[in-house]
């Protein structure tokens, strides 16, 4: 692939950003293209060594804000007729509502989700408390002559120790689990306001 033909695939993979974002993407590929072949590389080997069209597309589309994407979509290409508004408007009512009913209902289902995480964490800090006081507990009681009920009380906190041990790893996989859908679902809707266009 040449360096023309690259820029020009990149720039169509990053169409949906803003303008200035996209000037200043292809110049610094170009350049780094630049400087590859000014240390002895052909071309293609330059362009290959940089990496795929769509693997760097992600990557500044990962790293470019939501709110720029967002208002770059929002920003109007041309200037709206009377009956196009007229009908935004007559319409809204209906549109209106069903985009918050959508949006309250995928912000419900995202804080369900970290509120299970939340849970489970509360879980993990009641075994490892449970563990402690029991321990604590057990010995207060062998203290005081209680020696069965002090033992069958340190091997229920030993048990709940061990139990939080699991809960432990349990509740680190699901925390990152969650972090990793939160992180594809913003890239995902990223993606979404970024089309790509043919050159």
């Amino acid at each position: 692939m040449t360096k023309q033909e690259f820029l020009c695939e990149l720039q169509a993979a990053l169409s949906g950003l803003p303008l200035e974002s996209i000037k200043e993407s292809i110049m610094f590929y170009s350049e780094i293209i630049d400087d590859c072949m000014d240390d002895g590389m052909t071309e293609q080997e330059a362009v290959a060594q940089i990496g795929s069209v769509d693997e760097i597309a992600s990557q500044i589309i990962a790293e470019t804000p939501l709110l720029k994407l967002a208002k770059e979509k929002i920003k109007p290409k041309r200037k709206m007729k009377a009956w196009e508004i007229v009908l935004l408007v007559l319409g809204s009512p209906i549109w209106l509502s069903l985009l918050a009913a959508a949006l309250v209902v995928i912000i419900a289902v995202y804080i369900v989700i970290w509120s299970v995480i939340i849970s489970l964490w509360a879980i993990f800090a009641s075994l490892i408390s449970c563990a402690v006081g029991g321990v604590v507990a057990g010995i207060i009681l062998i203290c005081t002559g209680n020696v069965i009920p002090g033992i069958a009380t340190i091997g229920a906190s030993i048990f709940c120790a061990g139990l939080s041990i699991f809960a432990f790893f349990g509740c680190r996989e699901a925390t990152g689990g969650a972090a990793w859908l939160t992180k594809k679902i913003i890239i995902g809707i990223k993606h979404l306001f970024v089309g790509k266009e043919k050159v």
